[in-house]
């Protein structure tokens, strides 16, 4: 990872924390033929003209005065490739419908994150996570019923680091990346284990922070509580780089005391019980996830999690926005 990558991703972050700049910003960041994947129901653009067009210039549309403001920013190198990291929340007033959800005609905030994979000084290679339901939720307008019987965390606006230091203008000691690197990826390889074996990782008052839909969680007794019964909605549960033949991480990296890592899709099972109010469908699923670790020493505290809710439910038969 170049010093000069983080300086542009820098620059295009900033250039967004103010209404007005987000074409410029756009143009000069990614290169003119690059591909960019974003949560459904929008999914593969190919060229910064047709991101302009489909995203950017739609997004400020519907939400006046749109600014971005982020809560972390890192840069690393995966499988010999540069990246460039980001999550925070999209803000504006949300006047004119976007993508089938009706304008709440108030202020509202779009939750992101984003990975962007380096060539020569542009973005080549994106992944665009929006926590749609959240925003959905927001406004009233999340369809479906999930019932008392899901339990489900709390929702809503979700904060940065407690520690405020997320934005990484320099490159701290590799050494401490690498730990934050081998601390996710040990915890990430106990998950889905009987005997829970991922909790020694965590410190006992983490925060996961989780997608609209799903909820945000305090204490590793709160996280498990939905953690376990999420595993077992889908049978043959796995993720990631497990040479499953069906998933693999874009990218995964450690930089400071945080890690990120995104999969398209990263998790993969047989949707074998009820999930948000359908199936079961006895049919595999994928889901598009990224995550963010914030760790204290040999602990991890915090979690920032994204998942593309939309197009899982799309899977198993229910549009969200039909």
């Amino acid at each position: 990872m170049s010093s000069h990558d983080r300086a542009r991703f820098i620059a295009y972050a900033n250039a967004q924390r103010h209404p007005g700049d987000f074409f410029n910003a756009a143009s000069a960041f990614y290169h003119s033929e690059c591909t960019i994947n974003v949560v459904h129901p929008i999914n593969t653009i190919s060229g910064v003209d047709a991101y302009q067009r489909d995203f950017v210039e739609a997004l400020q549309h519907s939400f006046d005065g749109l600014y971005r403001r982020d809560d972390i920013i890192m840069a690393g190198d995966f499988d010999g490739q540069s990246w460039v990291s980001a999550t925070g929340y999209y803000a504006g007033r949300f006047s004119r419908d976007w993508i089938g959800i009706h304008a709440s005609k108030e202020l509202c905030f779009l939750r992101f994150g984003e990975f962007h994979r380096m060539e020569d000084g542009q973005a080549a290679e994106s992944y665009i996570f929006l926590d749609i339901p959240e925003l959905m939720i927001a406004c009233g307008q999340w369809p479906i019923d999930i019932g008392p019987a899901i339990s489900r965390g709390y929702t809503g606006m979700i904060p940065g680091p407690a520690t405020q230091d997320g934005i990484i203008k320099n490159a701290p000691d590799p050494a401490e990346g690498e730990h934050s690197y081998r601390l996710v990826t040990d915890m990430l390889a106990q998950l889905a284990t009987k005997d829970e074996a991922w909790r020694p990782y965590w410190h006992e008052n983490m925060m996961w922070y989780g997608p609209g839909a799903f909820g945000s969680f305090i204490g590793v007794d709160q996280f498990a509580s939905f953690q376990v019964p999420f595993e077992s909605q889908f049978e043959g549960w796995s993720g990631g780089s497990a040479n499953n033949g069906m998933t693999r991480h874009f990218t995964r990296f450690g930089e400071g005391n945080y890690t990120c890592s995104g999969g398209w899709p990263s998790l993969t099972g047989v949707n074998v019980k009820p999930f948000l109010g359908q199936g079961p469908t006895s049919e595999r699923v994928f889901m598009r996830v990224c995550d963010w670790w914030r760790r204290e020493g040999d602990l991890l505290t915090e979690n920032w999690v994204f998942v593309d809710i939309p197009h899982v439910l799309l899977q198993m038969g229910y549009d969200c926005f039909r």
